[in-house]
């Protein structure tokens, strides 16, 4: 059985649908699976209107005999997919990571809301991200199906109209970040002072980097080696580094950039905790990670952080952009080694419940109703 995918992102490209399309391109031949992927990073350097042309013809050349087109968003590759799909007459499933048109609101046109109290109030966002909430729902609709990575997500297309019948959640996997040294060994290497935490992410408005920061140069006082380590890029980062120069914060908040999976692994293993103050996630392959390595997490309850983290047990929740509950947050982990070991154990066992076998079986399943 022949399947074309049409992603945003592709490796070496960092991101959810850059992980998820080299996983189909790696299990799904093992189950008489034939693969063709179309990164729209092949006509990134075109202008804005030309790429999508010829992606689209790109995508159309690909799946000539494809039996399905898979969308790994709704907008940017989803729009040439459904067409593709409807010129060839085949089926389209798009697989949704987030809300792009709210994605896009917070990036780039002055939407501040949480994405829950942005769809409370969607008809009042402004003209482009209405625009783009349009053009996700009708791509999304005309799908055979929709797959989403929590029932959260789940609930979020719902409130686009979809029927709930169209809505497939299977869970992502965990793929283990491969570090080998225990987290003794990895502070000793490093010379990390304590404590230390580490946070990751793009450094966008929603991943709430800039009330972290704040939070350390409250911390530091009672902390007075306290560093946060901040791993990723995007777009934030020269205010950021320039908030952190205004709070004279240099040593106490470093920036990586983007760094190896093998980097990160070690450089969260090696913290005394890892700090996640986002206002969204469908279902996060970072906090999944984190769980496994064994390190305390402290993160938001929002999106679908809630069916990771049970507050108490295997993590800390709190709200976003709390900054005096993260304070809290962080400061009970640092300050209680019984509980912080408890509740990392805790996570390691909840994270081998997202096997990539189970994952897998649920998506062949899905594909398997396509064969001729």
């Amino acid at each position: 059985m022949k399947i074309t995918i049409a992603t945003g992102l592709y490796p070496p490209e960092i991101g959810g649908p850059a992980t998820y399309a080299a996983m189909l391109e790696s299990e799904l031949p093992q189950y008489g699976f034939s693969i063709t992927t179309v990164p729209f990073g092949l006509v990134r350097h075109y202008p804005k209107v030309i790429r999508h042309i010829v992606y689209t013809w790109k995508l159309w050349r690909a799946s000539k005999q494809a039996e399905i087109i898979y969308a790994l968003d709704p907008v940017s590759v989803g729009v040439s997919a459904w067409l593709v799909a409807k010129l060839r007459r085949k089926p389209l499933l798009v697989r949704l990571g987030g809300d792009y048109a709210w994605e896009q609101g917070r990036m780039r046109f002055g939407i501040t809301d949480t994405l829950d109290e942005y769809l409370k109030k969607q008809s009042a966002a402004p003209f482009p991200v209405r625009a783009f909430a349009v053009v996700q729902t009708f791509v999304v609709d005309r799908a055979q199906y929709v797959i989403v990575p929590s029932e959260y997500l789940k609930r979020v297309v719902r409130q686009w109209g979809i029927t709930e019948k169209k809505i497939k959640v299977i869970y992502s996997a965990l793929y283990p970040l491969d570090v080998k040294h225990t987290r003794q060994q990895l502070h000793e290497e490093f010379k990390y002072p304590y404590p230390t935490i580490t946070s990751a992410g793009r450094l966008v408005p929603w991943k709430g980097f800039a009330a972290l920061i704040d939070v350390i140069a409250t911390l530091r006082y009672q902390f007075p080696q306290i560093v946060l380590i901040i791993v990723g890029d995007g777009k934030d980062k020269r205010w950021l580094e320039n908030k952190v120069a205004d709070l004279k914060l240099s040593q106490h908040v470093w920036f990586t950039g983007s760094i190896s999976k093998e980097a990160l692994g070690a450089t969260i293993k090696a913290a005394d905790a890892f700090v996640l103050n986002t206002a969204y996630e469908g279902l996060s392959h970072q906090i999944l990670e984190v769980m496994d390595l064994g390190t305390p997490i402290v993160t938001t309850k929002v999106g679908g952080n809630p069916e990771l983290i049970t507050d108490g047990v295997n993590g800390i929740l709190v709200p976003f952009n709390d900054t005096e509950a993260l304070t809290e947050a962080i400061t009970r982990i640092l300050n209680h080694p019984e509980s912080r070991e408890r509740m990392t154990q805790s996570a390691r066992a909840r994270s081998k419940e997202f096997v990539k076998e189970k994952m897998i079986k649920e998506i062949v399943s899905l594909l398997a109703k396509y064969r001729l």
